[in-house]
């Protein structure tokens, strides 16, 4: 069983910064990991992915304002969201992809408002 758990989610104002973490068990390096949103009453997304290889996909909505980034050594994978508007407000889950299947944390809530 891989253990995900994120951390770093918050309310900020819009133009504001914060950056989340993920930190999954096991052997993390060969993980492929992404970001997930779900804002109330949409359906869920995929905003950001980075593989084992640390090759990085971003939905459109959020190219050239966050950024995902991952050290092996901590097993953590960081999702950086710059310039932030109230649309982003929603709860961001990680997922780790591993060869046994696909694991989940419990999410982390984002609120971007004045």
């Amino acid at each position: 069983q891989v253990q995900v758990m994120e951390s770093g989610g918050g309310l900020v104002q819009p133009g504001g910064s914060l950056r989340l973490s993920c930190v999954a068990s096991g052997f993390f390096s060969s993980y492929a990991m992404g970001w997930y949103r779900q804002a109330p009453g949409k359906q869920s997304e995929l905003v950001a992915s980075i593989t084992k290889t640390e090759t990085t996909d971003y939905t459109d909505s959020v190219k050239a304002r966050f950024t995902i980034s991952r050290d092996n050594a901590k097993k953590t994978v960081y999702l950086q969201m710059n310039s932030l508007k109230p649309d982003d407000t929603a709860v961001y889950y990680c997922k780790a992809n591993t060869r046994r299947g696909d694991y989940w944390g419990q999410g982390t809530q984002v609120t971007v408002s004045s």
